[in-house]
């Protein structure tokens, strides 16, 4: 009875507006008051959950993502993309989607790379006779890339959970990042033939490889930080580290487009996010004590196995959960309160714990862009001014491959867990 109330609560603070961080905290607060239980133990517990030496790297690594953005970096990965295919049929569609995939390792969050990209794509693509909801469409979908191709900072809180290689995580993230791009790609490219968008002039190889220049050193920051995790040349916390290094280097000798005076700004910036998402992991970690306490994982495990032994029905029966989840809650906040309930189910079934934090991370991913709530689809929505239940019609083929994607992922381990057994 308790563990209802303690749901209600929650979900009603999270459809009354009330931050995530905040509801978690508050529907925690009423079942201790509810249970005479000390509040002593809610400091306890939420430093608990952010007593951890890996979680370091999260203000490195948004600071990193900062100072790359403030440096000019969306401006010359847009250029680049846009030089190397936008003389395609649709090619500033397929070079909003490539975009994504090279910005998925400057922020690792979707929500960035919505914004970011959004802002300077969606405008180009209406002003060049692409269809608002379809601009829309394109850029929201392409955003779910960014988290799973590294370095994600969602890959980084399920290598904490399940205390697994967060190098292994982001090799394994790589090739349904990269599939999950070529889909997208690929149904926009049919698209764009189909109505006849337009495309580009073909650019001369000295105009492609000067934008590539100009964008070869943010490309640079992911390998530098893979090579170095996995040729054990730094930690994860020593990597985030290492890309704030790069990132200034970069944006001030390089790019030259960051400037001093503006570093305060921006790690003031990178402590305000910090602070919010250290706040999130302290409050789930209590929330999750209280889960545990009123035996919640052992009861969805029981129910869920009850429904159904067979493998294959258990995954699509996560997969179904796990995408509705993602539609309203925030990834981190939802690894956090359902990442150590579900892993006993997967384990179960023999599923790797690598092959499932992929899986729960690119699941929550779709969510994003996934009507009628997705985050990222309101903020794409916004950006090109156009109804969410256009833009929802639009978003339905883009859907479509993303679930596609997701289906080969779920069922074919090997797609995830090849590069990590490779570099074993």
């Amino acid at each position: 009875m308790m563990a209802l109330m303690l749901f209600l609560s929650f979900i009603v603070l999270i459809f009354l507006g009330v931050p995530i961080a905040f509801s978690l905290g508050l529907s925690s607060l009423f079942y201790l008051l509810m249970n005479d239980i000390p509040l002593n133990i809610l400091p306890q517990k939420m430093f608990e959950g952010i007593n951890s030496f890996v979680l370091l790297c999260i203000p490195g690594f948004i600071l990193a993502g900062n100072l790359m953005n403030a440096g000019g970096i969306t401006e010359r990965i847009i250029a680049f993309t846009k030089n190397l295919i936008g003389h395609i049929r649709g090619g500033l569609g397929l070079a909003n989607v490539g975009s994504s995939m090279g910005f998925a390792g400057i922020t690792g969050t979707a929500l960035a790379d919505a914004a970011s990209i959004g802002s300077v794509m969606i405008p180009s693509m209406k002003k060049d006779g692409y269809d608002a909801s379809f601009s829309v469409a394109v850029t929201s979908s392409s955003s779910t890339i960014g988290p799973i191709i590294p370095p994600s900072l969602p890959m980084i809180i399920v290598g904490t959970l399940a205390t697994v290689s967060i190098g292994d995580l982001f090799l394994a993230g790589t090739i349904p990042g990269l599939m999950l791009g070529v889909g997208l790609m690929i149904v926009t490219y049919v698209i764009s033939r189909k109505r006849k968008y337009p495309k580009g002039e073909r650019q001369s190889l000295k105009v492609i490889g000067k934008s590539f220049f100009g964008a070869f050193w943010a490309l640079m920051m992911t390998v530098v930080i893979l090579v170095g995790i996995l040729s054990g040349w730094f930690t994860p916390t020593e990597a985030s580290i290492v890309a704030v290094i790069y990132a200034l280097i970069v944006g001030l000798l390089i790019y030259r487009d960051l400037k001093i005076k503006d570093i305060p700004r921006i790690m003031l910036d990178s402590m305000i996010g910090t602070a919010s998402i250290m706040m999130l992991v302290g409050f789930a970690n209590l929330f999750g004590w209280i889960l545990v306490s009123e035996q919640i994982p052992q009861l969805i495990a029981d129910g869920i196995l009850s429904i159904s032994g067979n493998k294959i029905i258990v995954i699509l029966l996560l997969n179904l959960l796990l995408l509705f989840v993602g539609t309203f809650m925030e990834t981190i906040a939802a690894l956090l309160i359902l990442f150590p309930v579900l892993l006993p189910i997967a384990t179960e079934i023999g599923m790797d714990p690598v092959h499932f934090g992929v899986l729960m991370v690119l699941n929550l991913m779709i969510g994003l862009s996934t009507p009628p709530v997705g985050v990222c689809l309101f903020v794409t929505s916004s950006i090109g001014k156009v109804p969410i239940g256009r833009a929802s019609v639009a978003l339905l083929p883009f859907i479509g491959v993303s679930l596609l994607v997701l289906l080969l992922v779920s069922f074919i381990p090997e797609i995830t867990m090849f590069l990590p057994n490779l570099i074993e």
